[in-house]
């Protein structure tokens, strides 16, 4: 699956767009690799809080093809 509003669905190492808080309003997303989950529920209605690789935080949107 490549819903990210449940934490099952994401692991880290995963290449996901998120939408930072700053774009909220505009939906633009940012593209990375997942560092670490933030959020500890198993499910968000707007996505799971992830912080990417190089430190940026945000919900996630959309979940990319895992190369592991």
């Amino acid at each position: 699956m490549n819903d990210g509003r449940y934490r099952k669905n994401i692991k880290p190492g995963m290449e996901v767009a998120i939408v930072l808080k700053k774009d909220q309003r505009s939906g633009a997303l940012t593209e990375g690799r997942v560092d670490r989950l933030l959020t500890k529920s198993d499910f968000h209605p707007h996505g799971i809080k992830v912080m990417l690789e190089d430190g940026q935080v945000g919900r996630v949107k959309q979940i990319f093809k895992s190369e592991e």
